[in-house]
């Protein structure tokens, strides 16, 4: 099977994660598209002895290393005295490799090349980082009671406040305009068939907020066009997973911020 066929189906997935890792989609995708120019270039570079998704993800920490490439990445003139390290340390990488990708301490290992005791002490450092997070009110945007519990549930259990669990296009708007959260967890298909997405596309302009998306389809909206989620849940979610995000959207939600004031 050809490279291309063989990677194919993770780059949605590795899409997610650059995005998660810098907080941003351009960021993001701009490392994607230097590891695929970079395998392009030179296909042997990927690793021939691990799982293709092992590998992808290998060349691209390769890439995310790359002083270069920080650079090049097109980061605004404000963000230019804050290297992408310097907003992601490997601690936060291991994070998410473990709780939004999946993959075992083993494969971490290999995709970034740490030895297991510096991924068990990256995992506990991020575990502290994320324990600091400042509380903040969250509206739920999720028309299945269960799963909306769910996520009330989870949110409240890392110290934030639900102000508001609408289940149509209508109900997100008018709550979103009435408690001005400081987070919003969205899902995609609303219970009247409105759209998520389009709620938070009407409250967005008068409302400053990290957005996760949640979704049974993730690769229908990591197409790389434009616009597209730079959080998302994948349904069924596991709670670790949910945390991570929660935890990823508010850090960088508070970075952004501070770096326009």
């Amino acid at each position: 099977m050809a490279l291309a066929d063989t990677i194919a189906p993770h780059l949605p997935f590795l899409r997610r994660y650059a995005r998660a890792l810098t907080g941003r989609q351009d960021s993001g995708d701009a490392y994607v598209a230097a590891v695929l120019k970079a395998l392009i270039a030179d296909p042997s570079i990927f690793p021939p002895d691990v799982p293709p998704r092992v590998g992808l993800y290998a060349i691209f920490s390769r890439i995310w290393s790359s002083v270069a490439l920080n650079v090049e990445t097109g980061l605004e003139a404000a963000h230019s005295e804050r290297t992408i390290e310097a907003l992601t340390p490997r601690s936060r990488q291991v994070f998410l490799l473990v709780s939004v990708e999946g993959f075992t301490p083993g494969e971490v290992s290999q995709i970034l090349n740490l030895s297991p005791d510096e991924v068990s002490r990256a995992i506990d450092d991020a575990g502290r980082e994320i324990a600091e997070q400042v509380a903040t009110d969250v509206l739920v945007i999720e028309d299945e009671p269960i799963i909306a519990m769910d996520l009330s549930k989870l949110v409240e259990g890392l110290g934030h406040r639900v102000v508001g669990v609408a289940r149509t296009h209508t109900e997100a708007v008018a709550m979103a305009a009435k408690t001005k959260p400081g987070l919003v967890l969205a899902d995609i298909q609303l219970a009247d068939g409105s759209s998520g997405l389009e709620a938070v596309q009407e409250m967005l302009p008068q409302l400053e907020v990290p957005v996760i998306f949640i979704t049974a389809y993730p690769e229908r909206l990591l197409s790389g066009m434009r616009p597209e989620p730079v959080f998302l849940v994948t349904k069924p979610f596991q709670a670790s997973t949910v945390k991570a995000i929660v935890s990823q959207a508010l850090f960088f939600g508070a970075r952004a911020r501070a770096a326009t004031h």
